[in-house]
């Protein structure tokens, strides 16, 4: 009698496992979503990102690479200052994470970025050092490759000699003027922003800072050739004069110094860049990797206009003509 009930009793268990045991829709699809499931390899690359912040949207950007066999590190932009090292990028189930020291931003707490990886791109939060969270939201960077050499198109003036016509001020109270055919910034202020947009071009441009003064030339509003008051027996840096700010070194310091006349010659042709100083070619086709801090945007597949810094101090322009390709 107790073995038949031992009997019955497993088969009870059997026909319960069996009415409750997951459908063969069901177990296909969970097998499908698993192998949805971001890799390690999917986040490797360069992203064009977007922070919200309460509604303003603020430019920044990253790249992942593998280094070695297994871990993931970077570079990122944040909405200020320059590219920075980032010693290693967490992954996991899909998920990433990072978290920097302080630099640029006020505060004293890592900057700390999560975010996942989703069919358009990624998206994620950021908690700055000062402890105000955002989110935001990441594409893949264009690459910019372009087929052919371009075909220019005639030069323009875009600095008439005259008035801010073509132009416009972003920021603070606008300090532009023009003295004596001289486009004049006499102190920190707004920047200046081109009407006209861009995609490849030829740029000629002729500046006068002061001393311990601090400017630059913005290319399509997202790359910045930094202008600034630095020893010519400085060692070349990013961050100093004719560098594209963080990303490249020039191979000299080509500077007259303060209160002379000088000029930039700069092609940009996708990503290919090329800076003549003063008729000495410090930087040479090459790749500029993504934005500089204090881009107008991270849409790097766009058009862009010429962005001159006025925020750091005094700056004269007397002559910028841009030659735009065909």
């Amino acid at each position: 009698m107790q073995k038949n009930l031992l009997v019955l009793g497993m088969s009870c268990l059997l026909a319960a496992g069996n009415a409750v045991s997951m459908p063969a829709y069901n177990r296909a699809a969970v097998s499908t979503n698993q192998s949805a499931i971001a890799e390690p390899k999917d986040l490797i690359g360069r992203w064009d990102i977007t922070i919200d912040r309460d509604g303003k949207p603020s430019p920044s950007w990253l790249e992942v690479k593998l280094s070695g066999n297994r871990t993931l590190v970077g570079y990122f932009v944040g909405i200020t200052g320059s590219a920075r090292p980032v010693a290693k990028v967490n992954f996991d189930n899909g998920k990433f994470s990072f978290a920097i020291p302080p630099q640029w931003e006020r505060g004293n707490e890592d900057l700390k970025l999560e975010g996942e990886l989703t069919g358009a791109g990624m998206k994620g939060t950021i908690v700055l050092p000062d402890g105000k969270q955002y989110n935001w939201t990441g594409v893949k960077a264009p690459y910019l490759k372009r087929t052919a050499a371009p075909a220019w198109g005639k030069a323009i003036e875009l600095f008439n000699g005259k008035d801010l016509t073509g132009w416009k001020a972003l920021g603070r109270e606008n300090q532009w003027e023009v003295r004596s055919g001289i486009l004049t910034s006499p102190r920190s202020g707004s920047n200046l922003i081109s009407d006209q947009t861009f995609t490849d071009f030829k740029l000629h441009v002729e500046f006068r800072f002061q001393k311990g003064s601090n400017s630059g030339v913005y290319l399509r509003g997202r790359h910045e050739v930094q202008i600034e008051d630095n020893p010519t027996e400085d060692h070349p840096s990013a961050h100093l004069f004719s560098g594209v700010y963080g990303f490249l070194t020039p191979s000299e310091i080509a500077s007259k110094g303060p209160d002379q006349w000088q000029s930039y010659d700069i092609t940009l042709v996708g990503r290919m860049v090329t800076v003549v100083v003063n008729g000495k070619t410090v930087i040479s086709n090459q790749e500029i990797p993504g934005i500089t801090g204090g881009a107008l945007d991270s849409n790097e597949g766009e058009p862009g206009p010429i962005y001159i810094q006025g925020d750091h101090g005094p700056i004269e322009f007397r002559k910028i003509v841009i030659t735009p390709a065909k």
